[in-house]
């Protein structure tokens, strides 16, 4: 102390990982975009014992032992987002909160590994049948509209038509999954989809929610299977196992960065297009088919 390199752990000592969250969830949580999804995360971890020992009383052990837990109920990347949620409450706590002398457990305990990124593309005949299946009459539009752009769900949800210049062909997304302002190049064929939309009173495009999508996508690629599946009996072949399954809306994203690769775009071109901030999350959404690459290799 009379050196001046002593530090209290008095208040780590005197507070709990639950209050330590609440606190959290006030000051840092609340103004993150993805509330909605952390504020689950802490309820989750607000369930488990640990959160009654003081911050100082965890260790790596502990964390260890929640990480192996967790491990059994649900995946890998569910519980990676778990460990940084807690990671980054100790590290506001050691620079914010005047814990200076708090230790970070987190930092000591392997991670789980992330699953390997879905390589999932549209095959021959998949993308008709499934707008064929579609009962919405938007549906459609939002499909086709999704895999000229490779705009996320939310961004196609919150499109307004003030944000649309057909002209120009552009789309503006004011805030987007990485907070920053993005102008989307419009196809001919994007152009041609946004065209023949009905203009609404309330100036959205849609009016629908993101959840909506998935439950409508998924909706009409049950239906189109089924309906794959009635025509291969009638005709008495068999089904093949991989054509109309394993697929989601986000896919569509993949599908639209793979198909500006293949249209000869560069990276730059491609992320200014998507939003993607590094090039390895660019080559998370990009699946090259190698038969087409074999072509390149021959021109």
């Amino acid at each position: 102390m009379a050196r001046g390199v002593f530090v209290s752990r008095q208040e780590a000592e005197a507070t709990t990982l639950s209050e330590a969250f609440d606190r959290y969830e006030r000051e840092v949580s609340s103004t993150k975009k993805g509330y909605a999804r952390e504020k689950e995360r802490i309820r989750v971890w607000k369930k488990h014992p640990l959160v009654r020992r003081p911050l100082a009383s965890i260790r790596g052990a502990d964390v260890a032992a929640y990480r192996d837990q967790r491990r059994q109920s649900v995946g890998p990347t569910t519980v990676r987002l778990e460990l940084a949620l807690l990671s980054h409450l100790f590290t506001i706590a050691r620079k914010e909160w005047g814990m200076e002398g708090l230790a970070n457990p987190v930092s000591a305990v392997r991670k789980p590994k992330p699953p390997q990124g879905r390589e999932r593309r549209l095959k021959e005949g998949e993308l008709e049948r499934i707008l064929a299946a579609s009962k919405s009459p938007v549906l459609p539009a939002i499909i086709r509209l999704a895999i000229e752009t490779g705009m996320r769900r939310s961004e196609i949800a919150c499109v307004t038509w003030n944000d649309v210049d057909l002209k120009r062909r552009t789309l503006t997304l004011g805030t987007t999954k990485n907070g920053d302002r993005r102008i989307v190049p419009l196809s001919k064929e994007a152009v041609r989809i946004l065209s023949a939309l009905p203009r609404r009173l309330d100036g959205k495009l849609w009016g629908i929610k993101p959840d909506w999508m998935t439950h409508g996508f998924r909706d009409a690629l049950f239906r189109a299977r089924k309906a794959y599946e009635k025509e291969c009996k009638e005709k008495g072949t068999s089904p093949d196992m991989t054509f109309l399954v394993n697929l989601r809306f986000h896919d569509l994203r993949h599908e639209a960065t793979s198909r500006f690769f293949e249209k000869k775009l560069n990276l730059m071109e491609v992320a200014s297009i998507t939003g993607h901030k590094t090039l390895q999350m660019l080559k998370r959404y990009t699946h090259l088919k190698a038969e087409d690459l074999a072509k390149m290799l021959d021109g």
